[in-house]
C-alpha cells in the first residue's frame, strides 16, 4: 500500500502545472501578436511541435524507435485531403478527427509488427511500412494524384465561421489550438499511472512483466495514440496548406523529426515543441545564409549538441537569465533586512 501511495503521489506532484509550463503557452500565443507576418513558418512550426510529439510518446516515454513515422502522417494528409477533395467531410474539425483515426487505426494494425521487434528491427518494420506506403502512393496515382499529389484542395470554414485566409492566421490559430488541445491529452496519459507503466517498460521490459504490467497490450496502445497524434499532423499539413503530395511520406521527413527530438529532447513533452522552434529557426536563418548548404550545417549543430551534451548547452543558455535573476532576487532580501530590523 505504500508504494502505491508513493506512486500516485509522485504522480499527482508530476503532473501539477509549473510558471514555466504556462510561460512556455502564452509565450506561444504572444508570437501571433509579436510576429503578424510570419503566421506561415509559426503555423509550420506547430505542426512540426505536434509530429515530434506524437514521436515522443512512443520514443520518450516506451522506447519505441522509429524512423518511419512519417506513413502516419501522410496517411492522415492524404485522408484530410481525400474527404475535403471529394466533398465527404466538409467541416475541417470533423475531417481532421477523422484523418487522425484513419492513422490510428494504421498504427494499431503495424503495432502488431513492431512489437516484435528491437532497437535495429524495430527501425527497419517501421522505415519499411513508410517505404511501402510511399511506393503504394505513388503506384495508385489516380487516387493520390502521384507526383504531382492532390489538386483543387478547397477547405470550407472552421466549424461554419472561421475561413482559411492567404496570410495564414486562421491556420495559425487553428493549429495552435489543436496542438494544446492534444497536448492537454497526452499531458494527463503520460502522468497517469499507464504513463507511470509505459516508463516502466522503457526502463525494464522483463522486470515490468514479472511485476504485471501487460507490455504488449500497453505498447500497442501507446503507438495506435503517436500514430493518432501523427495523423492529426499530417491532416493540418493538408488542410493549413491545401496540398498532399508524396513527400509526406517521405524518409526525410522522419529523419528531420528524430533531428527534432535530438535537439529538444525526449521524455518530457515539451522537448519536442522545443526541438520544432530551434529547427525551424536554425533552418531560416541557414537557409537566409547558404541556401545550398543548410543542411550541413544543421548536421553541424547535430554534432556539437552530441559532444558537448544537451544539458550543458541549456546551463549555458540559461547562464545570463539565471545570473539575472540571482541579482533581483539578492537586491530583494537585502532591501528586506533593514525593514526588518526596523520593526
Amino acid at each position: 500500500m505504500t508504494a502505491l501511495s508513493d506512486v500516485s503521489t509522485h504522480a499527482m506532484v508530476s503532473a501539477r502545472w509549473r510558471v514555466s509550463e504556462v510561460a512556455f503557452w502564452a509565450l506561444a500565443l504572444a508570437c501571433a501578436f509579436l510576429f503578424p507576418s510570419r503566421y506561415l513558418i509559426m503555423t509550420d512550426i506547430v505542426r512540426l511541435g505536434l509530429f515530434a510529439l506524437s514521436l515522443d510518446l512512443i520514443l520518450g516515454y516506451a522506447g519505441i524507435v522509429s524512423l518511419g513515422h512519417a506513413a502516419f502522417f501522410g496517411i492522415g494528409a492524404y485522408s484530410a485531403g481525400l474527404l475535403a477533395l471529394h466533398g465527404i467531410i466538409n467541416e475541417p474539425v470533423i475531417a481532421l478527427v477523422a484523418a487522425g483515426l484513419v492513422a490510428a487505426v494504421l498504427g494499431f494494425l503495424t503495432s502488431f509488427l513492431v512489437i516484435r521487434g528491437v532497437d535495429l528491427t524495430r527501425l527497419m518494420v517501421t522505415l519499411g511500412i513508410a517505404l511501402l506506403l510511399e511506393a503504394l502512393a505513388e503506384r495508385f496515382s489516380n487516387i493520390t494524384g502521384g507526383t504531382d499529389g492532390l489538386q483543387g484542395i478547397e477547405m470550407q470554414p472552421i466549424l461554419g465561421l472561421f475561413t482559411f485566409d492567404m496570410f495564414g492566421k486562421t491556420g495559425f490559430f487553428y493549429s495552435l489550438i489543436v496542438l494544446f488541445i492534444l497536448f492537454l491529452l497526452a499531458r494527463r496519459v503520460v502522468h497517469s499511472p499507464f504513463g507511470l507503466s509505459l516508463r516502466a517498460i522503457r526502463n525494464n521490459p522483463l522486470r515490468a512483466a514479472a511485476i504485471g504490467v501487460p507490455v504488449n497490450r500497453r505498447l500497442i496502445a501507446v503507438y495506435t495514440l503517436a500514430a493518432f497524434y501523427a495523423g492529426i499532423a499530417g491532416a493540418l499539413f493538408t488542410q493549413t496548406t491545401a496540398l498532399a503530395s508524396l513527400d509526406v511520406f517521405s524518409f526525410e521527413r522522419s529523419a528531420d523529426l528524430m533531428l527534432v527530438l535530438v535537439i529538444g529532447g525526449t521524455g518530457y513533452l515539451y522537448g519536442g515543441l522545443i526541438g520544432a522552434v530551434v529547427f525551424k529557426m536554425l533552418q531560416e536563418l541557414f537557409q537566409s545564409i547558404t541556401p545550398q548548404y543548410w543542411l550541413f550545417w544543421i548536421g553541424l549543430v547535430l554534432v556539437v549538441i552530441v559532444l558537448v551534451g544537451r544539458v550543458r548547452i541549456h546551463r549555458w543558455v540559461l547562464f545570463v537569465p539565471n545570473l539575472i535573476i540571482r541579482q533581483f532576487a539578492g537586491r530583494k532580501a537585502a532591501v528586506a533586512v533593514p525593514e526588518s530590523d526596523a520593526s
